[in-house]
C-alpha cells in the first residue's frame, strides 16, 4: 500500500527535546502541545516520504498502563493510536517496560501485512534493528528520524543509524514549535500584578518577640527529636534586628503566624500589630483561626460556590471533552480556564470581587478543587502523587490572573 506510518518512542523524543532545551532528560522540564506535535509530524513524514499517513502510532509508558490525561487527549486526536507500555520506578528512577517489544511487534505486523510502503521511525533504542531488518526484508522503506542532539552528544544506535534507508534530524528550530523549556526558576507563567500588602508584611523587620519565639520552637524542636528535653532559651536579637546565633537546628524561621502578628501596611514600625492581623497565603486550613465555622473559614468566605456545586451534569461532560482535546495540561493554563469556568457559572458576579480582596489566598475548598482539577492533566505524574511546588504557584498564578483580569473588568466604566 502506498502511504506511511510513523511510530514514535515517546520516552525518546520528549527526553531528547528536554535534554535539547532544558539540559536534562526530565519531562518535568517541558511543556508540550500535543496537538501541534502531532501535527507537525504528519506534515514531516508525508513530506519527506511523498506517502500520505495512515496513521501515527505513539508508545510511550504509564504507571500500571493507566492512561494519563496526554495519552487520552492524544488517542481522540485523528490518525493516532496510542499503545502504552508500563512504567515503573527503581532506584528514584522511572523506567519505561514493554515499550521497546510493542514497537518491534508493530512494526513488524504493519510489514508482513504490507499495510504500508514507508514506515518513519522516531527512537534511538538499539533493540528495534531486528524489526527494522525484518521491515525491510518485507519491502517496506525505513526512515529514522533522530532529535538533534544536545552539546553534540550522540542519542541514537549506530546500528540503527546504519540500517535506516533514510534518515532526517528533528532541529531545534522543528521541536521548538510544539515543545518548550519550562521556567523552573519560578512561576512558570507571567504572575499577577503584585498586591502591595504581603510585600510589606514580608519585607518589614520581624518584632523581637516574634523572631525569640520563632528561634525558641526550633530549638525544642531539634531537641525533642533528639530525645535530650527541653531546649534552652533562644539568644535575644542582635543590634541590627536580626537574631543572635541559636542552638543547633533553630533557625530562627518565622511562621505565618509571626509574619501574621506584624503591623499592616503604612504602620510605623512602633506601631503594635492589629488583633485581627492574618497573612493571607493560598490556603489557610490548619492554621488561621476564625470564628463561625469548623473549618476556620469566614462567612464571606463559607458563602463561595465552589466549581462542583455549579456544574450541571450537561456541563460536566463539555468539560471533559474540552480537557482532552483543547486543553494542553500547562499549570498556569490549568489555574486560567478553572477560574474562566467558575467566573461564568457564577450566579452574582459579586463573589467575583469578594475573592478579588481575598487575595493570594484562595478560600480551601476551592483551592483543593483546584488542584484536584489539576491533577487530571498529568501533573502527578513522576512526582510521587503530589504536584510539584512551581506547578502549584503556577496553577495558583494562572486562576488569579483570570480572576483580576475578569474584576478589573467589571471595575471598568461603562463606555471607556
Amino acid at each position: 500500500m502506498d502511504r506511511c506510518v510513523v511510530l514514535v518512542d515517546a520516552g525518546y523524543l520528549l527526553g531528547a527535546a528536554a535534554s535539547l532545551l532544558a539540559g536534562e532528560p526530565a519531562r518535568s522540564r517541558i511543556t508540550v502541545d500535543h496537538a501541534a506535535l502531532i501535527q507537525g509530524l504528519r506534515e514531516r513524514a508525508e513530506a519527506d516520504t511523498q506517502q500520505p499517513l495512515l496513521r501515527i502510532y505513539w508508545f510511550d509508558g504509564a504507571p500500571d498502563r493507566v492512561p494519563q490525561p496526554e495519552h487520552r487527549r492524544l488517542r481522540v486526536m485523528p490518525r493516532v493510536t496510542v499503545r502504552l507500555g508500563a512504567l515503573t520506578r527503581s532506584d528514584g528512577r522511572w523506567a519505561q517496560k514493554g515499550v521497546d517489544a510493542a514497537m518491534h511487534a508493530e512494526l513488524t505486523e504493519l510489514a508482513r501485512n504490507r499495510a504500508c510502503s514507508d514506515v518513519v521511525l522516531v527512537t534511538g533504542d538499539g533493540d528495534l534493528l531486528p524489526g527494522l531488518m525484518s521491515a525491510k526484508e518485507h519491502g517496506v522503506a525505513v526512515h529514522l528520524w533522530a532529535v538533534q542532539a544536545a552539546d553534540g552528544d550522540y542519542n541514537q544506535s549506530e546500528d540503527l543509524v546504519a540500517e535506516a534507508d533514510e534518515r532526517r534530524v528533528l532541529d531545534r528550530a522543528w521541536i521548538t514549535r510544539a515543545v518548550r523549556a519550562r521556567d523552573l526558576t519560578g512561576i512558570c507563567a507571567p504572575a499577577p500584578a503584585p498586591r502591595p500588602e504581603i510585600a510589606a508584611i514580608l519585607s518589614a523587620p520581624l518584632p523581637e518577640s516574634a523572631l525569640a519565639a520563632s528561634a525558641e520552637r526550633a530549638a525544642e524542636a531539634a531537641q525533642a527529636a533528639a530525645g535530650r528535653g527541653p531546649a534552652a532559651p533562644a539568644e535575644a536579637p542582635g543590634e541590627n534586628g536580626a537574631a543572635a546565633p541559636a542552638p543547633a537546628g533553630a533557625k530562627g524561621v518565622p511562621t505565618p503566624k509571626d509574619l501574621a502578628s506584624l503591623r499592616g501596611p503604612g504602620s510605623t514600625p512602633a506601631a503594635p500589630a492589629p488583633a485581627s492581623a492574618t497573612l493571607r497565603w493560598s490556603s489557610d486550613k490548619g492554621w488561621v483561626e476564625r470564628p463561625g465555622s469548623a473549618l476556620g473559614e469566614s462567612p464571606e468566605t463559607a458563602s463561595l460556590p465552589t466549581l462542583a456545586q455549579l456544574t450541571s451534569a450537561e456541563q460536566r461532560w463539555a468539560d471533559r471533552e474540552e480537557d482532552i482535546t483543547t486543553v494542553g495540561g500547562d499549570p498556569y493554563e490549568v489555574g486560567q480556564v478553572f477560574a474562566r469556568r467558575w467566573m461564568e457559572r457564577l450566579p452574582e458576579p459579586t463573589h467575583v470581587q469578594k475573592l478579588s480582596t481575598m487575595y493570594p489566598r484562595i478560600p480551601h475548598r476551592i483551592d483543593g478543587e483546584l488542584l484536584r482539577y489539576a491533577a487530571r492533566f498529568g501533573l502527578l505524574a513522576h512526582k510521587d502523587d503530589q504536584i510539584d511546588e512551581h506547578d502549584r504557584y503556577a496553577i495558583r498564578a494562572g486562576f488569579w490572573r483570570e480572576i483580576d483580569v475578569r474584576a478589573a473588568a467589571e471595575r471598568q466604566p461603562a463606555g471607556e
